[in-house]
């Protein structure tokens, strides 16, 4: 792999990329960057994790002169989340060489990113949605752009944002180069590439298996009713740093983060019916460590990237292969080993089958955590942080008080009696959670003539008896009877309209805003 001294940088940006402890470039960088800087239009297929950020950000603030007071770089994102994100890292690029990014989101205050727009920034990284409120209050002019970039496009489109993203690059002068990175390619990416890119240079770092060898997968077969004793065991046996645990319904995140509260976890959650104000508070508290227990719909965590998440806990099973993946590769980033847990009910088995065969991955049976196991890890994880204060050797206050104690008490009493004090007993309250519908596997056969995403599409995809007569579909099943039984729906549907029949547990995403069922 190359280093990026090799790259020909100039050496403010190197100075930043060596700062940021960068040495290697990973494989996307090593294929797209050589492209990017050339200045063709470029096709990157990867997944997120991968180095993305920096495979566009490095030749985009190579090629902007310092000088420049227009805006002449447009990155579009899914969600708020990676707009900050992106943001974030692009600054940190930029830094010595002086270049100005600013993000724009719903959500944010509209006149205090209009006060930001008056100090030039050279690069917009936005939401479709937010980007065309400024450019209809003419508060964001494209007519100097000579870059756009649409990062994680195929998440872009399945939120409803197809629309959005032509009526802006409609706006963006012709004589540009264009950068379009995403995990999947189906065709709505393949027809969006034809009629805004031109002649682009395709890239791929997408591995045999789709999801990551360094992610150990692991589902407990659990009855519905179980389910929360269950993951209370695994949370004491585990111990993890940080863990997502993904609820597939609202309802489900509100009820299951409250109960652990009251167990005595620190734990909060993350759904769309949420304030901006609010998603950040709980995002800050994740990422700073004040909570280690993240409950979160699939919608909210779209575009979550918290570095150090030992754990994903799949509570209930997710609709598609494809939720199961983004899901479990919250974890397991930047090399680092993680291991995600899917309890599944004795009903959803089929369907967890499914998930292996389109994934090309095995995902091992462990038994149900006994409360042995449990109570052994709890006191495990407390007897290692005594040890290492001990390493520290930065007790010498106290040291007073234990001789006096060893006077009086026997030594393996005393040490029993501080590690209870430190593990802490979970408080015993009694939970009862909704219950929700398991997942079922039924007659689902792949429709080889879609046009939606690789695994659905226009005839409404793995539905049940009425998948044929669903309308446009853009995921697992879009229209009606998508990824179901007897008309009901449980998969995307585009363009802001829900065309399922009966009940709906996909996204239904408008063009303004989404929401979760």
């Amino acid at each position: 792999m190359k280093t990026f001294a090799e790259f020909g940088l100039e050496p403010k940006v190197l100075q930043a990329v060596t700062e940021m402890g960068f040495e290697e470039s990973t494989p996307i960088q090593a294929k797209a960057i050589p492209i990017a800087m050339s200045g063709a239009d470029l096709i990157g297929q990867a997944q997120t994790g991968t180095g993305k950020t920096a495979a566009f950000g490095i030749p985009l603030i190579s090629k902007i002169p310092p000088e420049e007071e227009r805006i002449v770089a447009l990155v579009m994102t899914p969600t708020r989340e990676l707009a900050i994100q992106v943001a974030d890292e692009l600054g940190k690029l930029a830094r010595y060489k002086g270049i100005r990014t600013l993000p724009i989101y719903g959500g944010q205050d509209i006149g205090r990113q209009i006060r930001a727009l008056k100090k030039k920034p050279q690069i917009i990284i936005g939401t479709p949605g937010r980007l065309l409120d400024h450019i209809n209050r003419k508060t964001i002019r494209l007519d100097d752009v000579q870059t756009v970039v649409l990062d994680e496009a195929d998440e872009m489109l399945d939120m409803g944002f197809m629309e959005d993203i032509t009526t802006i690059l409609s706006l963006v002068p012709e004589e540009r180069q264009t950068m379009l990175f995403s995990a999947t390619m189906p065709p709505n990416i393949q027809k969006l590439a034809q009629q805004f890119l031109r002649n682009p240079e395709h890239v791929s770092v997408i591995p045999k298996n789709i999801t990551a060898p360094s992610i150990e997968q692991i589902y407990i077969e659990v009855h519905e009713r179980e389910k929360f004793e269950a993951l209370s065991r695994l949370l004491d046996m585990e111990s993890p740093d940080l863990a997502i645990v993904f609820g597939r319904t609202k309802r489900r995140v509100d009820e299951l983060s409250e109960a652990l509260q009251k167990r005595g976890y620190s734990a909060d959650g993350l759904h769309g019916d949420l304030s901006q104000n609010q998603r950040d508070t709980v995002m800050r508290k994740f990422r700073d460590g004040s909570i280690d227990v993240l409950v979160a719909t699939d919608v909210a965590a779209r575009g979550l990237d918290v570095s150090g998440v030992t754990h994903v806990i799949n509570f209930d099973l997710p609709q598609d292969p494809e939720s199961y993946v983004h899901r479990i590769g919250r974890t397991g980033r930047a090399g680092k080993e993680g291991v995600a847990y899917t309890f599944v009910t004795p009903r959803e088995i089929d369907h967890l089958h499914f998930i292996e065969r389109v994934t090309r991955q095995r995902i091992a049976r462990r038994p149900l955590p006994s409360l042995a196991e449990a109570i052994e890890g709890k006191q495990r994880v407390t007897a290692e942080r005594l040890i290492e204060i001990i390493q520290q050797d930065d007790f010498a206050e106290y040291k007073g008080i234990a001789i006096q104690l060893l006077e009086q008490y026997d030594s393996v009493h005393l040490v029993a009696a501080a590690m209870k004090l430190l593990t802490g007993e979970k408080k015993d309250v009694e939970i009862e959670l909704t219950p929700e519908d398991p997942i079922r596997a039924k007659k689902r056969r792949p429709d080889i003539r879609s046009s939606g995403r690789r695994f659905g599409g226009a005839v409404g995809g793995y539905g049940g008896r009425n998948s044929r007569s669903g309308g446009r579909g853009n995921g697992y099943g879009g229209g009606r009877g998508g990824y179901g039984d007897s008309g009901r729906g449980y998969g995307r549907s585009e363009g802001g309209r829900q065309r399922a029949g009966g009940r709906s547990y996909g996204d239904v995403r408008r063009s303004r805003g989404w929401s979760e069922e």
